[in-house]
């Protein structure tokens, strides 16, 4: 399975933006996804899951402000982020596992190539 995200951009602090991950090579309707980022000089931080039922689980850092779907219909997940923070600036990978929907980065084993978001104040 290959990821490929889009969506970033740049926009400022209070705007909108959608993330899509769209997976190639198979289905991943029974795989479990999710959303990293990683802004300079930081350490990877979990953003988003959603399990294959569908069960989502959310960093602390976008509870509220950040939701991550999924149709399975046409191979992609999405992450839309509203009122958006500089914060939020960072690169936004999105990966899958069969067997994990957690918050730890090292058991997703397949990742897209992050796409740049960035927020101005």
């Amino acid at each position: 399975v290959q990821l490929q995200a889009s969506g970033g951009g740049s926009v400022q602090a209070g705007d909108s933006l959608g993330l899509s991950c769209t997976a190639s090579g198979r289905a991943v309707t029974r795989d479990n996804m999710a959303w990293f980022r990683r802004a300079p000089g930081k350490e990877r931080e979990f953003v988003a899951s959603i399990s294959w039922r569908g069960t989502t689980i959310y960093g602390d850092s976008v509870k509220g402000r950040f939701t991550i779907s999924r149709d399975n219909t046409k191979n992609v997940m999405h992450l839309q982020m509203n009122n958006l923070k500089p914060e939020d600036t960072a690169v936004y990978y999105c990966a899958y596992s069969q067997s994990y929907s957690g918050i730890y980065g090292r058991y997703y084993l397949n990742w897209g190539q992050g796409t740049q978001v960035t927020v101005s104040s």
